[in-house]
């Protein structure tokens, strides 16, 4: 009779110890981890809202959903991560890479234990993930490049140094911008500088974009959020004396639009990027075929006129 109690008390325990797994219908939780470059920057909260969003009309209870990041970009902050979520059993992760190489490492040893990756806004260079979804990169640097050449010749430079401010050298998605960018003025008088890297972060790019107006130049681009807010609070700093753009909607970069100190940004569709994100992994989970591998999700130019529709 003891034999059958214990018996019977552990296949009672196995149950409960699956039925954790489970949701309220009884189907096999979905586990997903958004791992993004850092905590710093608005874009990531959209990307982690449009992600929330898709799992509520997909159904709540079918999902397990962890949004983390290191508190800045650090490649070995961003490893411990994926290591962690890995670790903890996750099925999928969308992945912002902050390097183009050194996640690759960790990405195989995690896909080795079965999870499956989506890239979102930045890719690894690693090969084996279901989709990415995130801008055409260049091409919206070079829409940023275009804007800003127009509006110099607009107001009669012909000529002059262009500073850049860059995230670092190895993040894809702001290579990619700069790339694009440089495109814009081939053929031009405008002398574009090598860039300078502030890792995203506000002080740091201010601190490089005040060093390039030190130096003379006519315009600056800053190639995501922090590098955006830096640039026009050197602007401001100056007194106004350069013209800016850059990227992102997020932090105070609408604000700094409709002051004058940047004459646009181009705003990218991070609720987008979370959305298929988690319609991927839910497709994928369920034996389903993921359509479109690499989504354009799109760019807008955003300046004083539409910035309110921003908002």
């Amino acid at each position: 009779m003891k034999r059958f109690i214990t018996v019977l008390t552990i296949a009672l325990l196995a149950v409960a110890f699956i039925a954790c797994g489970k949701s309220q219908t009884g189907s096999e939780k979905i586990k997903v981890y958004l791992i993004t470059m850092d905590q710093m920057d608005a874009h990531w909260l959209s990307v982690d809202a449009g992600a929330k969003a898709k799992i509520a009309e997909l159904g709540a209870d079918k999902f397990e959903y962890y949004f983390d990041a290191p508190e800045r970009k650090d490649d070995s902050a961003q490893i411990n991560k994926i290591n962690n979520a890995a670790a903890n059993g996750a099925n999928y992760i969308l992945l912002a890479a902050n390097s183009a190489d050194a996640m690759n490492g960790a990405i195989q040893e995690a896909a080795n234990a079965g999870v499956k990756f989506i890239y979102v806004d930045s890719p690894a260079s690693w090969s084996g993930a279901l989709a990415t979804i995130a801008t055409d990169n260049t091409a919206a640097g070079k829409t940023a490049g275009e804007e800003l050449l127009a509006a110099l010749n607009a107001a009669g430079t012909s000529s002059g140094d262009i500073g850049i401010v860059n995230v670092n050298p190895s993040t894809a998605s702001t290579v990619a911008r700069e790339t694009g960018f440089r495109s814009a003025f081939e053929g031009s008088s405008f002398n574009l500088l090598p860039a300078q890297y502030g890792e995203g972060d506000p002080a740091r790019s201010q601190e490089i974009a005040s060093n390039y107006i030190t130096q003379g130049v006519v315009g600056i681009f800053g190639a995501n959020e922090g590098s955006t807010v830096g640039t026009a609070n050197a602007i401001r700093e100056a007194g106004g004396r350069v013209l800016g753009i850059g990227f992102d909607k997020g932090g105070s970069v609408l604000d700094q639009i409709d002051q004058g100190l940047l004459i646009a940004t181009m705003a990218q569709n991070p609720e987008t990027m979370g959305s298929l994100g988690i319609q991927n992994a839910y497709t994928d989970f369920n034996g389903g075929s993921i359509a479109q591998k690499n989504v354009d999700s799109g760019v807008t130019v955003v300046t004083k006129d539409n910035s309110a529709s921003f908002r």
